[in-house]
């Protein structure tokens, strides 16, 4: 058994792969969009969501396997109460990771040393995600 995340970009899905494709080096292994779904979904199922929005998608960024969705098109993400833990090999790829999501995002905690890693910092990106980056020796 295992968790795997699920993430819905509210009609921001497409534009979340690409960022996560450039700032984490993220591998879209599917995609599949309402449109291309066998059947129609019950009437009202979807929300805003038309044909050409994300149902649902798969990326790895590294060893995970992240699930992401446009889910009900609404146009506001929500991630309140979680944060995603990247932990990475070094101090200089932690700086990397953290700035490229920090781009348009919010730092809430600036990437420094602590006394449980030589390098942590806690950013929410530009669509609210909120990530730990944590170098762990």
């Amino acid at each position: 058994m295992h968790i795997q995340p699920y993430l819905f970009f509210e009609g921001r899905c497409d534009e979340a792969l690409a960022f996560y494709r450039e700032a984490l080096g993220a591998d879209v292994t599917a995609l599949m969009r309402y449109k291309e779904a066998p059947d129609a979904p019950p009437p009202g199922a979807c929300g805003n969501a038309t044909g050409d929005h994300v149902m649902h998608a798969s990326f790895r960024i590294g060893d995970t396997e992240v699930l992401a969705s446009d889910g009900m098109a609404s146009g506001k993400p929500d991630f309140r109460g979680i944060a995603l833990t990247l932990v990475v090999a070094g101090e200089a790829e932690a700086r990397k990771r953290f700035e490229a999501l920090a781009r348009e995002g919010t730092v809430q905690m600036p990437l420094s040393k602590t006394f449980f890693s030589p390098s942590f910092g806690m950013v929410a990106d530009r669509f609210g995600v909120s990530w730990m980056v944590i170098v762990v020796e």
